[in-house]
């Protein structure tokens, strides 16, 4: 009999922590988006504060994440400004923005990792898609814990706008001509 109730008591111990991991969908907010660049005159950025962004992430009983295993991140391409008009016309201009409304992150894969489960490094591998023309990348984010519901995510990439067909764009009738590597960036908080 006392054989049963420990084994009737493991069972339920390792049903209620399956129960409580599972698949959890996080929704992103205060989400901040740039792109710098430079230029044969002066650096340059363009900043949006709308974008979208969802993530599915698989949690542990304590609430902490284990695996990222869908990410879906959008921001339109004419929401980026610079508060420069004529500048910011050029770069709509070469993102074919009017063809190609949206700049696109889907996740292909991810490994989460973390020493402490408050700080999180995710090596990711995503399809991103920007005037168009579909590349795989590979980036780098940070996670932080904020508390058991929210997290706050961090991530920057330098890429070549000519591997996505995307010609720099140039000012005052050529005289000023912008490089070809820009840093794309963004920042935001998930709730779940």
């Amino acid at each position: 009999m006392r054989n049963f109730k420990i084994l009737l008591t493991s069972s339920f111990l390792v049903l209620g922590s399956i129960w409580s991991v599972g698949q959890t969908k996080f929704m992103a907010t205060a989400v901040n988006t740039s792109v710098t660049g430079t230029s044969t005159l002066h650096d340059w950025e363009m900043k949006s504060p709308k974008a979208e962004c969802t993530i599915t992430a698989t949690t542990d009983a304590n609430g902490n994440i284990t695996a990222i295993s869908a990410m879906k991140f959008k921001v339109g391409a004419k929401t980026l400004k610079s508060g420069k008009g004529a500048m910011d016309n050029n770069a709509y201009k070469a993102l074919k923005a009017d063809k190609n409304p949206n700049i696109t992150a889907d996740l292909k894969s991810a490994k989460v990792t973390t020493k402490d489960n408050v700080n999180y490094t995710v090596q990711a591998t995503v399809i991103l898609t920007i005037g168009g023309k579909a590349k795989e990348t590979e980036m780098v984010a940070t996670l932080k814990k904020i508390n058991v519901d929210s997290y706050s995510i961090n991530a920057k990439k330098k890429i070549n706008m000519v591997e996505y067909g995307v010609e720099p764009p140039s000012f005052m009738m050529g005289t000023v001509t912008t490089g070809k590597d820009v840093d794309l960036s963004f920042n935001f908080i998930l709730n779940k």
